[in-house]
């Protein structure tokens, strides 16, 4: 039985790692990562400085959905964030829950 229940988390764990992954590679192929990295501030903020300012906020993902799609400015500096035509809601979500989940 402990044999079992080690192997299904070891599956978890890589599906969960894949998901990760396939977030952060979303993440490249929109564009995101041209002005944003996860641990370093670059042209915007860094993925875990959104997820820290966001945490605990009920509303965050739709707030972040908007301003991923919309643009945004004004929270971080001068430098405003150009809207992402080039995004779905459905990827905005995506992205946006990735985002909010790095530490």
């Amino acid at each position: 039985m402990k044999r079992i229940v080690m192997g299904a988390m070891v599956v978890a764990g890589a599906f969960a790692s894949q998901a990760a992954l396939a977030n952060a590679d979303l993440a490249k192929a929109k564009n995101c990562m041209a002005c944003h990295a996860v641990a370093n501030k670059l042209v915007g903020p860094a993925y875990k400085d959104v997820a820290a300012k966001y945490a605990g906020q009920k509303d965050a993902e739709a707030k972040l959905v908007t301003k991923v799609m919309k643009g945004g400015s004004g929270v971080w500096g001068a430098i405003p964030m150009p809207a992402n035509p080039q995004v779905s809601e459905a990827e905005a979500h995506t992205l946006v829950k990735w985002v909010l989940s790095q530490k």
